[in-house]
């Protein structure tokens, strides 16, 4: 009966404003910095935290001298208001948008440089049938497009993905190829009948999710097994960016096939080997199903969903002429 009373006095006694708060306390670095950010004074700041640690009956922030982070019950609340806030943030949008004709406001998140013809026909498509709802996309890095997705802030994402998050669903969108590429500054360019030791000691750049324990581990064991320099020289979560640094000649980089096929041909890039096998990684469309969405979301995410299920992966990868081509003229591979 009292974990009752409880449950019941937090909910008469919560201002939504102290949960907004702590999500900017829970996100800066001090409580001057949620200060600033919230617009607030100091004082004012730690006086709603210390209510809103009365009211939950925990401590939310550890804080000491060097030391400023959550406890486990902050972290606990904070996923909770973050979804919250999501929430709220939605309201206005769903009772606008309460009219016959399909209209609303569909927010994408996308992994930079999402390449998918099947993607742009499914919204030439939606926009032909409901030209009242409007759309932005921003272009974010898989964690933080899977992120918006969980705190529903999006209304879905495309990305890569490595861990699954079980509040999440997801639907392979498409399957691209990565190869190594140089740019016109570069020693390799140009060069014939190369073969992947000719690799080893190079620098190299690369995305940040390059790694072992991320989404392109495929790519890193490619940049493993070419023996390239292990420092990285230029990192970013933006595919125009890695491609930026390879043409400027900063080192060897790995961009997928299919989107730099028409670089390789305006010799903006030089592909080098390995030129079989390269890795395959593939691209998810992920949604919240508890995210309540307006008639534009729900319409255009079912358009798409629809269109991945009635296409074979076959028609959803993307780069495999390219590698069959390249195959086919390198004397090497004859």
């Amino acid at each position: 009966m009292a974990k009752l009373n409880d449950a019941n006095r937090l909910t008469r006694d919560l201002d939504w404003n102290l949960l907004r708060s702590f999500v900017v306390i829970a996100e800066a670095r001090s409580i001057t910095d949620a200060a600033r950010r919230l617009g607030l004074t100091q004082p004012s700041v730690s006086t709603a935290l210390q209510k809103l640690e009365n009211l939950i009956g925990k401590r939310l922030i550890d804080r000491a001298p060097g030391r400023y982070e959550l406890t486990r019950a902050g972290a606990v609340l904070y996923q909770e208001a973050v979804e919250i806030h999501g929430s709220v943030h939605r309201l206005s949008t769903l009772m606008r948008d309460m009219t016959d004709e399909v209209r609303g406001h569909v927010r994408i998140a996308v992994a930079s440089h999402v390449v998918c013809p099947l993607f742009d026909q499914v919204l030439a498509d939606f926009h032909a049938s409901h030209p009242q709802a409007t759309l932005s996309i921003s272009v974010l890095g898989s964690s933080a497009a899977l992120a918006s997705v969980a705190a529903r802030t999006a209304s879905f994402a495309i990305c890569l993905v490595h861990r699954r998050d079980p509040k999440i669903e997801y639907l392979r969108l498409y399957r691209e190829f990565f190869g190594l590429f140089c740019g016109p500054p570069h020693p390799l360019f140009g060069r014939e009948g190369l073969e992947q030791r000719d690799l080893a000691g190079h620098s190299a750049v690369s995305f940040e999710t390059d790694s072992l324990h991320d989404a392109l581990r495929s790519v890193t064991l490619l940049r493993a097994q070419s023996e390239l320099n292990e420092q990285i020289i230029g990192t970013s979560s933006h595919l125009e960016e890695v491609r930026r640094m390879v043409i400027a000649g900063l080192g060897i980089g790995p961009l997928p096939l299919h989107v730099v096929a028409r670089d390789v041909q305006d010799g903006l890039l030089w592909r080098l080997p390995p030129y079989i096998d390269p890795p395959a990684i593939d691209v998810h469309l992920a949604w919240n199903p508890k995210a309540a969405l307006n008639r534009a979301e729900a319409a255009l995410l079912s358009a798409l969903q629809d269109a991945i299920r009635s296409a074979p992966i076959s028609a959803r990868t993307y780069g495999l002429e390219t590698v069959e081509n390249r195959d086919a003229r390198d004397p090497a591979l004859r």
